[in-house]
């Protein structure tokens, strides 16, 4: 019985030390712009949309769990492994457009952190640059166990989702029926956000980074069973927020027919109907959420495009030892907190562009997991098995619909998701 209850201890305790590189991942999903189509979904359509978080759960999982066996059984990142299984042209084109459309991602974030700002009376200049100037003062200051912990830390931001939902008061009988039994309203906008929600779930940055971040944080052969919970867990926890994030606009904006165009709008319009308390925690939620993204982001993209080229990398190694990774890093925060600061631009079609591309992009990434992940002379006896495969194939398949979806609603439309 002692012997028993040592070991469970002992592996509580082993989980604790691995939990980070999947959690971190999932929930940066919940970024700004993931947030803003979870509360413009829940203000439009009310609960009807909370039946799809459960199949995208199991999606999500079903592909970051492939990456981090990957990371954990390889000790190799995803940009390693696709150039040295697939060549150079291939590995190129993944990330010049991987580039292009994490500085996109990333001037949502700011563009999320000045929205929360002005809210609060602050310039937007004042927000935007302080903030990138305190990301990057933080990754070149911090080794990555360090910086994991400051990112956990950050994550405490989207407890705030939960408890604006608890404010809202919402009819918790009638929420749980409508999670548990799928609704589907024909009709465009309908259809043009549940694509939406799907898609800002599942982008290819964060197959690298996942990886990427289990290599950095050495997490080998013997540690991958607890990397794997680490990883289902954080697929699990982010969707949870999601849930309660429509939960808190379909309790209040959908019920009183009030229209938002983001999430700021939504924490603006929360003031009146569930008070001061779930606007305020609605949008330090948000704020959070973004401050987290813009850290991870250009960190990913820094990640995988020196891992792709052999160049040195990791927040591990000092300026002059990775000149390349610390380069690209500013550059991303540079160029991203720039353009924000431009008056008058028009942002839409940026976020329009980065989505093309990041629809574009993803097929060939999920094809190039699956195709890595079942090659016995890389993985040995961690490929997948049949029934793995079956639904790894299928689930990828059904991403690839939607994702076509997206892009041809974001080109032909001009939808930004």
């Amino acid at each position: 019985m002692q012997q028993r209850k040592r070991v469970r201890l002992r592996n509580i305790g082993i989980l604790l030390a691995i939990i980070g590189p999947g959690l971190i991942t999932s929930l940066v999903d919940n970024d700004a712009g993931g947030i803003t189509t979870y509360s413009v979904a829940g203000a439009s359509f009310g609960y009807s949309m909370l039946w799809t978080l459960i199949p995208i759960t199991f999606l999500l999982i079903l592909v970051q769990e492939m990456c981090a066996r990957m990371g954990a059984i390889t000790g190799k990142g995803l940009s390693d492994l696709i150039r040295e299984n697939f060549g150079v042209t291939i590995t190129m084109f993944i990330m010049v457009g991987l580039v292009i459309a994490n500085l996109a991602v990333t001037m949502a974030e700011f563009v999320g952190m000045a929205a929360v700002g002005e809210m609060f009376g602050l310039s937007k200049y004042m927000v935007v640059g302080s903030m990138a100037l305190l990301v990057l003062f933080l990754i070149i200051r911090f080794n990555y166990r360090s910086l994991e912990k400051i990112f956990l830390g950050l994550s405490v931001f989207y407890i705030a989702y939960i408890l604006s939902a608890i404010l809202a008061k919402p009819d918790w009988g009638f929420v749980m029926k409508q999670t548990l039994t799928p609704t589907i309203t024909i009709s465009a906008g309908y259809l043009v956000l549940l694509i939406g929600v799907v898609g800002t779930t599942i982008t290819p940055w964060m197959q690298f980074y996942l990886q990427s971040a289990v290599v950095e944080k050495g997490i080998t052969r013997k540690d991958y069973k607890y990397s794997k919970w680490d990883t289902i867990i954080g697929c699990i926890v982010t969707d949870v927020i999601a849930f309660f994030i429509i939960v808190v606009c379909a309790a209040t904006l959908f019920t009183n027919g009030i229209a938002i165009e983001g999430a700021v709008d939504a924490a603006a319009a929360l003031r009146p109907l569930a008070g001061n308390y779930a606007s305020l925690l609605f949008g330090i939620g948000f704020f959070g959420a973004a401050f987290l993204g813009a850290f991870i982001v250009p960190l990913a993209t820094s990640f995988f495009v020196c891992e792709a080229f052999g160049w040195e990398s990791g927040v591990n190694k000092r300026l002059h030892e990775a000149k390349q990774f610390y380069g690209l890093l500013f550059m991303m925060l540079a160029v991203s907190a720039g353009i924000i600061l431009i008056p008058n631009l028009q942002l839409v079609k940026f976020m329009i562009m980065s989505q093309v591309i990041n629809g574009v992009l993803l097929p060939v990434i999920l094809i190039a997991i699956l195709l890595l992940i079942n090659k016995k002379e890389l993985m040995g006896n961690y490929t997948n098995s049949t029934w793995y495969n079956i639904f790894a194939w299928g689930g990828s398949i059904l991403i690839i619909i939607i994702t076509v979806v997206m892009i041809y609603m974001s080109f032909l439309h001009g939808v930004a998701f």
